[in-house]
């Protein structure tokens, strides 16, 4: 896992590369993602996932006041993995679809990195970080 300051613009909410419509026929390696923690310029925590290929595909729903706290979510996540939620759902500015899983309370605790204009694509993007979280307990130097 590594802790970056945010300087590389990708702080895990806004950073993510959208020049493209879709994740790529080439899908996320789990032997090559791993999860960043990132901290901003107002201390707060918050995870991303980078796949193989470089591309932000998912980042926490919420910051975290501690780093230890942003790691146990994650880690947290990638146990309980199989209870999660899916969903897709309009952006807030309506203009694309976004997925996002939630625990078994109904917090939302892993959400899209970027916007998708199909629908379909969004789904499917979801459905492959689910996978790709199934993988994540063996990637080395990652969370957990």
């Amino acid at each position: 896992m590594t802790v970056t300051n945010g300087a590389d613009g990708l702080n895990g909410r806004n950073g993510a590369d959208s020049s493209d419509g879709a994740d790529g026929g080439d899908r996320p390696d789990a032997g090559g993602a791993r999860c960043r923690i990132d901290v901003d310029s107002d201390g707060a925590y918050s995870w991303r996932v980078v796949a193989q290929n470089g591309r932000v595909v998912a980042v926490s729903a919420r910051p975290f006041g501690e780093y230890g706290s942003c790691r146990s979510a994650f880690e947290a996540l990638c146990r309980g993995r199989a209870q999660l939620a899916g969903a897709v759902q309009h952006t807030a500015g309506g203009n694309g679809w976004m997925w996002l899983l939630r625990d078994a309370e109904g917090g939302v605790v892993a959400v899209s990195a970027r916007p998708y204009e199909r629908h379909s694509t969004c789904r499917a993007a979801g459905q492959r970080f689910r996978a790709l979280l199934t993988g994540m307990v063996e990637v080395t130097g990652s969370c957990p």
